[in-house]
């Protein structure tokens, strides 16, 4: 791929939540450029059609685990099968999610709890999983898929945005830990905007209308490109990926109690389009949607996803960035004395 360096060897890569959206894309891409995959979902269905994509896009192994990544041995017996099936794994991709859409005092405590289970201690039983086999043999990467959210919580989403601040800080805490033992394994976090996968069709809602990302909307394999290269470049602790993001982090840490005014005034109405939301949907919360049927990467937001980000790209080009803002400053500079001795 044009925008990554591509490793020289086969990678052994796992990718939790593998069956659809983001994680789908990251898997796909990991195939194409040729990496041995291990695919861990709950939904057979989604799962067998990933491992099918996996191999018809050029992975030499693909292999598919049903796991619940919010019960922890069965993540470690996935960890296993999959070092069993591909040998010593190279890169622990995690992505695996829930969410309910509603407001806080309309979420359950058991859905709360379901939601904290996936979505933040399903990334800590599988970074565990990870490193208990990547910290013997002192290589290995781990890469958190990550969200504005993280940083910024929204109305609508309390179980969600507070799981993604809790993996934030774990996440940091984690890489402190492992600088201070010198440890050859990395992690690494990739900050994701609202991207259009079928979680909106997935997850448990409790809103008037159908659920929906807050444009501006990005295509899943902007996310994968986003993955892959912190895969390969692991040394910077978080990417940034969309210009609502930076945007979003930027106002929050400048003025957080006007972007509190602004969520309270949009954040209800940016969440949810026009359509009627279906009573009878069915959710993932507690099953897997995808148990029978596949629903792929996308969402059903395609004619209004962008397909790149020019943030995706200066947070990957430093070195580039800071040139050109030097260069032009530069300019500037002497543009300015010529312009005084006038």
């Amino acid at each position: 791929m044009s925008d990554h360096e591509i490793p020289p060897t086969t990678r052994n890569v796992v990718v939790t939540g593998a069956s659809g959206g983001i994680g789908r894309a990251v898997a796909r891409a990991f195939a194409t450029r040729g990496d041995r995959v291990a695919l861990l979902a709950r939904g057979d269905t989604g799962l067998e059609a990933a491992r099918l994509d996996a191999l018809k896009l050029g992975a030499p192994e693909a292999v598919a685990v049903e796991v619940d990544v919010a019960d922890a041995d069965a993540v470690d017996a996935a960890a296993e099968e999959a070092e069993k099936q591909l040998g010593p794994i190279d890169i622990w991709v995690n992505d695996a999610f829930t969410s309910v859409f509603a407001p806080f005092m309309e979420t359950s405590p058991d859905e709360f709890r379901r939601v904290t289970e996936v979505t933040y201690l399903g990334y800590v039983y599988a970074t565990r999983a990870a490193l208990a086999r990547m910290l013997p043999r002192g290589r290995g990467t781990v890469v958190q898929v990550g969200s504005a959210l993280a940083y910024r919580g929204i109305p609508l989403q309390s179980a969600y945005s507070g799981a993604k601040h809790a993996i934030q800080g774990w996440h940091e805490a984690l890489r402190c830990e492992l600088l201070h033992d010198g440890s050859g394994v990395n992690v690494t976090m990739v900050q994701m905007p609202a991207v259009n996968t079928p979680q909106f069709d997935w997850v448990l809602s409790r809103l008037p209308r159908r659920a929906q990302p807050v444009p501006p909307i990005y295509q899943p394999e902007v996310a994968a490109r986003a993955v892959l290269y912190a895969a390969d470049h692991p040394d910077r602790r978080e990417y940034w990926v969309g210009g609502s993001t930076v945007g979003t982090l930027l106002a929050n840490a400048v003025a957080p109690g006007i972007l509190d005014r602004y969520l309270a005034r949009t954040g209800y109405s940016s969440q949810q389009d026009q359509g009627k939301a279906d009573p009878d949907a069915p959710e993932n919360l507690w099953q897997p949607v995808d148990a029978d049927v596949d629903e792929g990467a996308h969402g059903r937001f395609d004619d209004r996803s962008s397909s790149r980000s020019y943030l995706l790209w200066a947070s990957q080009h430093h070195g580039a960035v800071a040139a050109a803002l030097t260069a032009a400053a530069a300019g500037g500079a002497v543009a300015g004395i010529r312009a005084a001795r006038r």
